[in-house]
Protein backbone atom coordinates (compact mmCIF):
# COMPACT_ATOMS: atom_id res chain seq x y z
CA UNK A 1 0.00 0.00 0.00
CA UNK A 2 1.45 3.41 -0.36
CA UNK A 3 -0.06 6.98 0.45
CA UNK A 4 0.54 10.38 -1.26
CA UNK A 5 -0.20 13.68 0.21
CA UNK A 6 0.32 16.72 -1.47
CA UNK A 7 1.34 20.41 0.53
CA UNK A 8 0.89 23.68 -1.03
CA UNK A 9 2.76 26.51 0.76
CA UNK A 10 2.65 30.27 0.03
CA UNK A 11 4.84 32.39 1.30
CA UNK A 12 4.01 36.34 1.39
CA UNK A 13 5.88 38.85 3.96
CA UNK A 14 5.67 42.49 5.10
CA UNK A 15 8.33 43.15 2.42
CA UNK A 16 5.62 43.08 -0.18
CA UNK A 17 2.41 43.68 1.56
CA UNK A 18 1.10 45.71 4.56
CA UNK A 19 0.62 43.23 7.73
CA UNK A 20 -3.26 43.33 7.55
CA UNK A 21 -3.31 41.78 3.81
CA UNK A 22 -0.80 38.78 4.33
CA UNK A 23 -3.32 35.95 5.04
CA UNK A 24 -5.41 37.36 1.96
CA UNK A 25 -2.73 37.71 -0.02
CA UNK A 26 -1.74 34.17 1.16
CA UNK A 27 -4.80 31.96 0.46
CA UNK A 28 -5.29 34.50 -2.72
CA UNK A 29 -2.33 32.39 -3.97
CA UNK A 30 -3.11 28.90 -3.00
CA UNK A 31 -6.30 29.02 -4.13
CA UNK A 32 -4.69 29.69 -7.16
CA UNK A 33 -1.94 27.07 -6.85
CA UNK A 34 -5.02 24.88 -6.57
CA UNK A 35 -7.02 25.26 -9.55
CA UNK A 36 -3.95 24.63 -11.42
CA UNK A 37 -2.80 21.58 -9.39
CA UNK A 38 0.26 19.63 -8.61
CA UNK A 39 0.93 18.13 -11.99
CA UNK A 40 0.83 21.49 -13.76
CA UNK A 41 2.75 23.37 -10.98
CA UNK A 42 5.38 20.65 -11.23
CA UNK A 43 5.39 20.91 -15.36
CA UNK A 44 5.73 24.62 -15.12
CA UNK A 45 8.81 24.55 -12.23
CA UNK A 46 10.58 21.39 -14.29
CA UNK A 47 9.84 24.00 -17.63
CA UNK A 48 11.71 27.17 -15.45
CA UNK A 49 14.43 24.76 -14.85
CA UNK A 50 15.02 23.71 -18.37
CA UNK A 51 15.08 27.16 -19.55
CA UNK A 52 17.62 28.04 -16.86
CA UNK A 53 19.67 25.23 -17.85
CA UNK A 54 19.65 25.64 -21.11
CA UNK A 55 21.24 28.98 -21.12
CA UNK A 56 23.76 27.93 -18.28
CA UNK A 57 25.09 24.77 -18.34
CA UNK A 58 28.72 23.77 -18.13
CA UNK A 59 29.71 20.22 -20.02
CA UNK A 60 33.04 18.69 -18.69
CA UNK A 61 33.78 15.21 -20.28
CA UNK A 62 36.90 13.05 -19.15
CA UNK A 63 36.58 14.37 -15.55
CA UNK A 64 34.04 13.31 -13.14
CA UNK A 65 34.40 15.66 -10.78
CA UNK A 66 35.23 18.45 -12.09
CA UNK A 67 31.69 18.21 -13.91
CA UNK A 68 29.86 17.39 -10.96
CA UNK A 69 31.67 20.15 -9.20
CA UNK A 70 30.40 23.34 -11.33
CA UNK A 71 26.82 21.48 -11.96
CA UNK A 72 26.32 21.62 -8.18
CA UNK A 73 27.71 24.90 -7.87
CA UNK A 74 25.40 26.45 -10.95
CA UNK A 75 22.70 24.72 -9.08
CA UNK A 76 23.10 26.22 -5.43
CA UNK A 77 23.66 30.02 -7.08
CA UNK A 78 20.35 29.61 -9.05
CA UNK A 79 18.62 28.58 -5.55
CA UNK A 80 20.08 31.09 -4.47
CA UNK A 81 18.80 34.53 -6.80
CA UNK A 82 17.15 34.74 -9.45
CA UNK A 83 17.58 38.56 -10.39
CA UNK A 84 14.02 39.44 -10.09
CA UNK A 85 14.01 42.10 -7.34
CA UNK A 86 16.25 44.51 -7.04
CA UNK A 87 15.57 45.18 -3.53
CA UNK A 88 17.57 41.32 -3.05
CA UNK A 89 21.13 40.54 -2.99
CA UNK A 90 23.24 37.37 -3.09
CA UNK A 91 24.33 36.26 0.90
CA UNK A 92 27.64 34.72 1.26
CA UNK A 93 26.31 31.32 2.31
CA UNK A 94 22.86 31.57 0.24
CA UNK A 95 20.17 30.06 2.65
CA UNK A 96 22.66 26.98 3.06
CA UNK A 97 23.86 28.46 6.30
CA UNK A 98 23.51 31.08 8.99
CA UNK A 99 26.95 32.44 9.20
CA UNK A 100 27.39 36.00 8.00
CA UNK A 101 23.40 36.28 8.13
CA UNK A 102 22.90 37.14 4.65
CA UNK A 103 24.57 40.36 4.34
CA UNK A 104 25.66 41.97 1.27
CA UNK A 105 29.73 41.72 0.55
CA UNK A 106 31.98 42.95 -2.09
CA UNK A 107 32.08 39.24 -3.11
CA UNK A 108 28.42 39.86 -5.05
CA UNK A 109 30.17 42.95 -7.53
CA UNK A 110 33.98 41.05 -7.46
CA UNK A 111 32.65 37.54 -8.28
CA UNK A 112 28.79 37.08 -8.77
CA UNK A 113 28.16 39.70 -11.03
CA UNK A 114 30.37 38.68 -13.67
CA UNK A 115 28.62 35.00 -13.58
CA UNK A 116 25.35 36.39 -13.94
CA UNK A 117 26.58 38.75 -16.74
CA UNK A 118 26.96 35.66 -18.77
CA UNK A 119 23.98 32.91 -17.61
CA UNK A 120 20.91 35.09 -16.89
CA UNK A 121 19.18 38.07 -19.09
CA UNK A 122 21.31 41.60 -18.58
CA UNK A 123 18.56 43.04 -16.41
CA UNK A 124 19.75 40.55 -13.86
CA UNK A 125 23.42 41.86 -13.70
CA UNK A 126 21.71 45.04 -13.61
CA UNK A 127 19.62 44.58 -10.82
CA UNK A 128 22.44 44.02 -8.58
CA UNK A 129 23.54 47.74 -9.72
CA UNK A 130 20.15 48.80 -9.20
CA UNK A 131 20.64 47.27 -5.52
CA UNK A 132 23.81 49.44 -4.64
CA UNK A 133 22.26 52.77 -6.17
CA UNK A 134 19.27 52.36 -3.83
CA UNK A 135 21.94 52.58 -1.31
CA UNK A 136 23.82 55.25 -2.15
CA UNK A 137 22.39 57.50 0.70
CA UNK A 138 24.14 54.68 3.11
CA UNK A 139 27.27 54.86 1.40
CA UNK A 140 27.23 58.66 1.69
CA UNK A 141 26.59 58.23 5.37
CA UNK A 142 29.55 55.73 5.68
CA UNK A 143 32.12 58.61 4.21
CA UNK A 144 30.66 60.89 6.99
CA UNK A 145 31.21 59.08 9.67
CA UNK A 146 34.48 58.51 8.52
CA UNK A 147 34.79 62.12 8.13
CA UNK A 148 35.17 61.71 4.20
CA UNK A 149 33.61 63.26 1.01
CA UNK A 150 31.94 61.13 -1.44
CA UNK A 151 30.20 57.68 -0.90
CA UNK A 152 31.95 54.66 0.77
CA UNK A 153 29.93 51.26 0.21
CA UNK A 154 29.79 49.20 3.24
CA UNK A 155 31.88 45.81 3.71
CA UNK A 156 28.89 44.34 5.34
CA UNK A 157 25.11 45.74 4.77
CA UNK A 158 21.52 44.92 5.22
CA UNK A 159 20.53 48.63 3.78
CA UNK A 160 23.33 50.67 2.62
CA UNK A 161 25.13 51.37 6.15
CA UNK A 162 28.02 49.47 7.27
CA UNK A 163 27.32 46.54 10.31
CA UNK A 164 30.15 44.93 10.59
CA UNK A 165 32.13 45.34 13.82
CA UNK A 166 35.65 45.50 13.06
CA UNK A 167 37.67 48.16 12.66
CA UNK A 168 40.30 46.43 10.73
CA UNK A 169 37.73 46.22 8.16
CA UNK A 170 34.55 48.51 9.16
CA UNK A 171 37.47 51.31 8.49
CA UNK A 172 39.91 50.04 6.24
CA UNK A 173 38.88 47.41 3.50
CA UNK A 174 37.73 50.43 1.93
CA UNK A 175 38.96 48.71 -1.30
CA UNK A 176 35.39 47.08 -1.84
CA UNK A 177 34.38 50.48 -2.88
CA UNK A 178 36.75 49.84 -6.28
CA UNK A 179 34.67 46.74 -6.60
CA UNK A 180 31.58 48.25 -7.11
CA UNK A 181 32.47 50.84 -9.81
CA UNK A 182 34.35 47.97 -11.24
CA UNK A 183 31.23 45.99 -11.43
CA UNK A 184 29.53 49.26 -13.84
CA UNK A 185 32.59 48.98 -15.57
CA UNK A 186 31.88 45.09 -16.54
CA UNK A 187 28.43 45.69 -16.99
CA UNK A 188 29.43 48.36 -19.06
CA UNK A 189 32.09 46.56 -21.57
CA UNK A 190 29.57 43.31 -21.22
CA UNK A 191 26.08 44.73 -22.51
CA UNK A 192 26.96 47.99 -24.26
CA UNK A 193 24.54 49.76 -21.83
CA UNK A 194 25.63 53.25 -21.57
CA UNK A 195 22.20 54.98 -20.72
CA UNK A 196 22.25 52.81 -16.89
CA UNK A 197 26.11 54.05 -16.73
CA UNK A 198 25.32 57.85 -17.96
CA UNK A 199 22.80 58.24 -15.10
CA UNK A 200 22.39 55.55 -12.26
CA UNK A 201 25.76 54.19 -12.63
CA UNK A 202 27.59 57.99 -12.62
CA UNK A 203 26.07 58.52 -9.74
CA UNK A 204 27.97 55.92 -8.30
CA UNK A 205 30.87 56.49 -10.26
CA UNK A 206 31.16 59.76 -9.05
CA UNK A 207 30.90 59.92 -5.56
CA UNK A 208 33.31 56.92 -5.15
CA UNK A 209 35.78 58.95 -6.60
CA UNK A 210 34.95 61.45 -4.38
CA UNK A 211 35.54 59.80 -1.69
CA UNK A 212 38.39 58.46 -3.32
CA UNK A 213 40.20 61.94 -3.64
CA UNK A 214 39.15 62.76 -0.03
CA UNK A 215 40.93 59.78 1.46
CA UNK A 216 44.27 60.02 0.11
CA UNK A 217 46.97 62.43 1.12
CA UNK A 218 49.47 63.67 -0.54
CA UNK A 219 53.46 63.00 0.05
CA UNK A 220 55.77 65.68 0.20
CA UNK A 221 59.10 64.15 0.79
CA UNK A 222 57.95 61.04 -2.01
CA UNK A 223 55.90 63.76 -4.57
CA UNK A 224 52.88 61.19 -4.37
CA UNK A 225 49.60 60.50 -3.37
CA UNK A 226 49.10 57.95 -0.77
CA UNK A 227 46.97 56.03 1.01
CA UNK A 228 47.84 55.06 4.12
CA UNK A 229 45.97 52.37 7.38
CA UNK A 230 44.45 50.07 4.74
CA UNK A 231 43.68 46.31 4.91
CA UNK A 232 43.86 44.62 1.19
CA UNK A 233 42.08 41.66 0.23
CA UNK A 234 44.44 40.03 2.08
CA UNK A 235 42.77 39.97 5.75
CA UNK A 236 46.16 38.23 7.33
CA UNK A 237 47.81 41.76 6.86
CA UNK A 238 45.80 44.89 8.72
CA UNK A 239 46.75 48.37 8.68
CA UNK A 240 49.26 48.75 5.92
CA UNK A 241 50.28 51.36 4.33
CA UNK A 242 50.00 52.15 0.50
CA UNK A 243 47.99 48.57 -0.35
CA UNK A 244 49.07 48.48 -4.37
CA UNK A 245 45.39 47.17 -4.83
CA UNK A 246 44.34 49.45 -2.71
CA UNK A 247 45.80 52.25 -4.10
CA UNK A 248 45.82 51.05 -8.01
CA UNK A 249 42.08 50.27 -7.78
CA UNK A 250 41.37 53.86 -6.16
CA UNK A 251 43.75 55.36 -9.45
CA UNK A 252 41.70 53.15 -12.30
CA UNK A 253 38.67 54.67 -10.19
CA UNK A 254 39.08 58.20 -10.38
CA UNK A 255 40.24 57.49 -14.13
CA UNK A 256 37.25 55.84 -14.63
CA UNK A 257 35.21 58.99 -13.15
CA UNK A 258 36.98 61.29 -15.75
CA UNK A 259 35.93 59.07 -18.76
CA UNK A 260 32.74 58.63 -17.80
CA UNK A 261 32.21 62.07 -17.03
CA UNK A 262 33.17 63.10 -20.81
CA UNK A 263 29.58 62.06 -22.01
CA UNK A 264 27.61 62.86 -19.33
CA UNK A 265 28.37 66.43 -18.98
CA UNK A 266 24.62 66.74 -19.05
CA UNK A 267 24.67 65.99 -15.50
CA UNK A 268 27.60 68.23 -14.13
CA UNK A 269 25.49 70.68 -12.90
CA UNK A 270 23.15 68.10 -11.20
CA UNK A 271 25.98 66.29 -9.66
CA UNK A 272 27.76 69.86 -9.01
CA UNK A 273 30.69 68.64 -11.08
CA UNK A 274 33.21 71.00 -12.41
CA UNK A 275 36.29 70.78 -14.57
CA UNK A 276 38.81 71.75 -12.10
CA UNK A 277 37.55 68.92 -9.96
CA UNK A 278 38.10 66.69 -12.63
CA UNK A 279 41.07 67.55 -13.07
CA UNK A 280 42.03 67.08 -9.14
CA UNK A 281 40.92 63.70 -10.31
CA UNK A 282 43.39 63.31 -12.50
CA UNK A 283 46.26 64.56 -10.58
CA UNK A 284 45.88 62.11 -8.24
CA UNK A 285 45.26 58.94 -10.29
CA UNK A 286 48.56 60.43 -12.27
CA UNK A 287 50.57 61.02 -9.22
CA UNK A 288 49.18 57.74 -6.95
CA UNK A 289 52.19 55.77 -5.36
CA UNK A 290 51.97 52.17 -6.47
CA UNK A 291 54.90 50.52 -4.68
CA UNK A 292 57.18 48.29 -6.97
CA UNK A 293 60.62 46.35 -6.63
CA UNK A 294 62.70 46.95 -9.93
CA UNK A 295 64.67 44.23 -9.09
CA UNK A 296 62.67 41.60 -8.51
CA UNK A 297 60.22 43.22 -11.31
CA UNK A 298 56.79 42.84 -9.02
CA UNK A 299 54.64 45.03 -7.64
CA UNK A 300 54.99 45.74 -3.62
CA UNK A 301 51.58 44.48 -2.06
CA UNK A 302 52.22 47.07 0.86
CA UNK A 303 55.07 49.61 1.88
CA UNK A 304 56.94 46.62 4.11
CA UNK A 305 55.74 43.70 3.06
CA UNK A 306 59.37 42.58 1.24
CA UNK A 307 60.92 43.08 4.87
CA UNK A 308 58.83 39.86 6.16
CA UNK A 309 60.29 36.32 6.22
CA UNK A 310 59.54 35.27 2.94
CA UNK A 311 59.12 31.78 2.22
CA UNK A 312 56.58 29.71 0.34
CA UNK A 313 53.00 28.43 1.88
CA UNK A 314 54.95 24.85 1.21
CA UNK A 315 57.16 24.81 3.81
CA UNK A 316 54.05 25.38 6.73
CA UNK A 317 53.85 21.97 8.95
CA UNK A 318 50.29 20.09 7.60
CA UNK A 319 49.62 20.08 10.72
CA UNK A 320 49.11 24.04 10.92
CA UNK A 321 46.94 23.88 8.13
CA UNK A 322 44.26 25.93 7.93
CA UNK A 323 47.00 28.57 9.95
CA UNK A 324 43.69 30.53 11.08
CA UNK A 325 42.84 27.49 12.87
CA UNK A 326 45.95 26.82 14.38
CA UNK A 327 47.98 30.40 14.93
CA UNK A 328 47.30 33.05 16.71
CA UNK A 329 46.23 36.31 14.79
CA UNK A 330 49.13 38.06 15.85
CA UNK A 331 51.34 34.79 14.35
CA UNK A 332 49.53 34.64 11.26
CA UNK A 333 49.68 39.13 10.94
CA UNK A 334 53.57 38.96 11.01
CA UNK A 335 53.90 36.09 8.65
CA UNK A 336 53.97 36.49 5.11
CA UNK A 337 50.79 34.55 4.03
CA UNK A 338 48.68 35.65 1.96
CA UNK A 339 45.13 34.73 2.75
CA UNK A 340 43.76 35.34 -1.15
CA UNK A 341 44.74 37.22 -4.50
CA UNK A 342 45.88 40.59 -3.21
CA UNK A 343 48.37 42.19 -5.91
CA UNK A 344 46.86 39.35 -8.16
CA UNK A 345 43.44 40.56 -7.52
CA UNK A 346 44.48 43.95 -9.06
CA UNK A 347 46.33 41.35 -12.24
CA UNK A 348 42.77 39.91 -12.73
CA UNK A 349 40.51 43.20 -12.62
CA UNK A 350 42.69 45.43 -14.49
CA UNK A 351 44.27 42.24 -17.05
CA UNK A 352 43.16 44.48 -19.76
CA UNK A 353 45.96 47.19 -18.57
CA UNK A 354 49.17 44.32 -18.13
CA UNK A 355 51.08 42.03 -20.14
CA UNK A 356 51.35 38.46 -19.64
CA UNK A 357 55.12 38.75 -18.95
CA UNK A 358 53.87 41.07 -15.89
CA UNK A 359 51.17 38.90 -14.80
CA UNK A 360 53.81 35.86 -14.74
CA UNK A 361 55.92 37.60 -12.52
CA UNK A 362 53.67 38.67 -10.13
CA UNK A 363 51.96 35.48 -10.13
CA UNK A 364 55.03 33.29 -9.91
CA UNK A 365 56.06 35.72 -6.45
CA UNK A 366 52.93 35.66 -4.48
CA UNK A 367 51.08 32.48 -5.43
CA UNK A 368 53.82 30.39 -3.77
CA UNK A 369 52.91 32.29 -0.30
CA UNK A 370 49.07 32.23 -0.88
CA UNK A 371 47.31 29.47 1.52
CA UNK A 372 44.59 30.23 -0.18
CA UNK A 373 42.29 30.12 2.59
CA UNK A 374 39.47 32.19 1.57
CA UNK A 375 36.27 31.17 -0.74
CA UNK A 376 37.66 34.38 -3.14
CA UNK A 377 40.92 33.15 -4.00
CA UNK A 378 41.62 29.74 -5.85
CA UNK A 379 39.12 31.00 -9.12
CA UNK A 380 41.46 34.46 -9.81
CA UNK A 381 44.58 32.71 -9.69
CA UNK A 382 43.03 29.58 -11.82
CA UNK A 383 41.96 32.31 -14.56
CA UNK A 384 45.51 33.95 -14.27
CA UNK A 385 46.92 30.63 -14.49
CA UNK A 386 45.04 29.63 -17.42
CA UNK A 387 45.97 32.80 -19.21
CA UNK A 388 49.59 32.52 -18.28
CA UNK A 389 50.26 29.29 -19.58
CA UNK A 390 50.35 27.10 -15.90
CA UNK A 391 47.32 24.54 -16.77
CA UNK A 392 48.60 22.41 -14.09
CA UNK A 393 48.03 25.27 -11.50
CA UNK A 394 44.69 26.24 -13.63
CA UNK A 395 43.39 22.98 -12.85
CA UNK A 396 44.40 22.19 -8.86
CA UNK A 397 42.76 25.62 -8.08
CA UNK A 398 39.42 25.27 -10.32
CA UNK A 399 39.20 21.90 -7.94
CA UNK A 400 39.68 24.31 -5.26
CA UNK A 401 37.18 26.69 -6.36
CA UNK A 402 34.49 23.96 -7.88
CA UNK A 403 35.03 21.46 -4.63
CA UNK A 404 35.63 23.79 -2.16
CA UNK A 405 32.64 22.82 -0.38
CA UNK A 406 31.48 18.79 -1.61
CA UNK A 407 34.61 18.27 -0.79
CA UNK A 408 34.89 20.09 2.52
CA UNK A 409 38.54 21.50 1.67
CA UNK A 410 38.35 24.80 4.22
CA UNK A 411 36.77 22.48 6.86
CA UNK A 412 34.24 25.19 7.46
CA UNK A 413 31.48 23.95 4.89
CA UNK A 414 29.43 23.15 8.28
CA UNK A 415 28.86 26.63 8.12
CA UNK A 416 27.29 26.93 4.74
CA UNK A 417 28.31 26.39 0.96
CA UNK A 418 30.60 29.13 -0.29
CA UNK A 419 28.29 31.13 -2.83
CA UNK A 420 31.72 33.29 -4.03
CA UNK A 421 33.57 30.63 -4.59
CA UNK A 422 30.59 28.65 -6.58
CA UNK A 423 30.98 31.55 -8.71
CA UNK A 424 34.35 31.24 -9.02
CA UNK A 425 33.93 28.05 -10.46
CA UNK A 426 32.29 29.28 -13.66
CA UNK A 427 34.68 31.80 -14.07
CA UNK A 428 37.38 29.40 -13.92
CA UNK A 429 36.05 27.96 -17.10
CA UNK A 430 34.61 30.44 -18.89
CA UNK A 431 37.72 33.56 -18.23
CA UNK A 432 40.33 30.82 -17.33
CA UNK A 433 40.23 28.07 -19.54
CA UNK A 434 37.88 29.14 -22.52
CA UNK A 435 39.61 32.75 -22.05
CA UNK A 436 36.74 34.58 -22.91
CA UNK A 437 37.25 38.54 -22.35
CA UNK A 438 35.00 41.06 -23.33
CA UNK A 439 36.34 44.64 -22.20
CA UNK A 440 37.47 45.37 -26.12
CA UNK A 441 34.82 43.45 -27.36
CA UNK A 442 34.37 39.49 -27.01
CA UNK A 443 37.12 37.49 -27.32
CA UNK A 444 38.36 33.84 -26.21
CA UNK A 445 41.80 31.86 -25.85
CA UNK A 446 40.53 28.13 -25.19
CA UNK A 447 42.87 25.63 -23.38
CA UNK A 448 41.92 22.51 -22.79
CA UNK A 449 43.75 20.50 -19.37
CA UNK A 450 45.37 17.54 -20.49
CA UNK A 451 42.92 15.03 -18.05
CA UNK A 452 39.81 16.75 -20.08
CA UNK A 453 38.82 15.42 -23.49
CA UNK A 454 36.67 18.84 -23.83
CA UNK A 455 34.09 20.91 -22.59
CA UNK A 456 31.75 23.46 -23.58
CA UNK A 457 28.89 26.06 -21.98
CA UNK A 458 26.43 28.30 -23.54
CA UNK A 459 26.85 32.57 -22.85
CA UNK A 460 24.58 35.69 -23.12
CA UNK A 461 26.13 38.55 -24.70
CA UNK A 462 24.31 41.53 -25.52
CA UNK A 463 21.03 39.92 -26.57
CA UNK A 464 22.26 36.66 -28.02
CA UNK A 465 23.30 32.93 -26.75
CA UNK A 466 26.37 31.91 -27.81
CA UNK A 467 27.84 28.47 -27.14
CA UNK A 468 31.70 27.40 -27.06
CA UNK A 469 32.80 23.68 -27.31
CA UNK A 470 36.27 22.75 -26.77
CA UNK A 471 37.68 19.47 -27.67
CA UNK A 472 41.27 18.15 -28.67
CA UNK A 473 40.24 18.80 -32.15
CA UNK A 474 38.85 21.61 -31.83
CA UNK A 475 37.26 24.66 -31.00
CA UNK A 476 33.92 25.37 -32.13
CA UNK A 477 31.66 28.91 -31.80
CA UNK A 478 27.78 28.75 -32.47
CA UNK A 479 25.32 31.70 -32.54
CA UNK A 480 22.19 29.83 -30.93
CA UNK A 481 20.10 32.80 -31.14
CA UNK A 482 20.43 36.55 -31.88
CA UNK A 483 21.88 38.76 -34.38
CA UNK A 484 25.41 38.01 -35.93
CA UNK A 485 28.56 39.61 -33.96
CA UNK A 486 32.01 39.43 -34.43
CA UNK A 487 34.13 37.85 -31.98
CA UNK A 488 37.74 37.30 -31.38
CA UNK A 489 39.31 33.38 -31.59
CA UNK A 490 42.78 33.54 -30.36
CA UNK A 491 43.97 35.80 -32.92
CA UNK A 492 41.52 36.02 -36.02
CA UNK A 493 38.47 37.76 -36.09
CA UNK A 494 35.39 35.30 -36.76
CA UNK A 495 31.37 36.22 -37.60
CA UNK A 496 29.09 34.22 -36.11
CA UNK A 497 25.60 34.71 -38.12
CA UNK A 498 23.91 31.34 -37.12
CA UNK A 499 24.46 29.48 -40.55
CA UNK A 500 27.37 27.02 -38.96
CA UNK A 501 29.45 26.95 -35.84
CA UNK A 502 32.92 28.92 -36.74
CA UNK A 503 36.43 27.34 -34.95
CA UNK A 504 40.02 26.90 -35.97
CA UNK A 505 41.15 23.65 -35.63
CA UNK A 506 43.21 22.25 -32.36
CA UNK A 507 42.81 24.01 -29.49
CA UNK A 508 46.35 26.02 -28.52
Amino acid sequence: RSAELEKMVAVVTTRDFQEPELKQRAMAALTAARAKGYPVLFKEHAAAWRARWDGADVTISGDDAAQQGIRFNIFQLFCTYDGSDARLNIGPKGFTGEKYGGATYWDTEAYCLPMYLSISPEEVAKNLLIYRHNQLEGAFHNARAQGLQGALYPMVTFNGIECHNEWEITFEEIHRNAAIAHAIFQYETYTGDTDYVLNEGFDVILAIARFWASRVHYSKRAGKYMIHGVTGPNEYENNVNNNWYTNRMAAWCLTYAIETAKAAKHRWKELGLTQPELKIFEKIALGMYLPEDSELGVFVTHDTFLDKDLRPAASIDAADRPINQHWSWDRILRSCFIKQADTLQGMYALGHLYDLETKKRNFDFYEPMTVHESSLSPCVHAILAAEIGYIDKAVEMYYRTARLDLDNLNHDTQDGCHTTSMAGSYLAISRGFAGMRTVDGLSFRPVLPPKWTGYGFKLRYRGRLISINVSKDSVRLNLVSGEPVALKLYEEMILLDGEAARGLGKVR
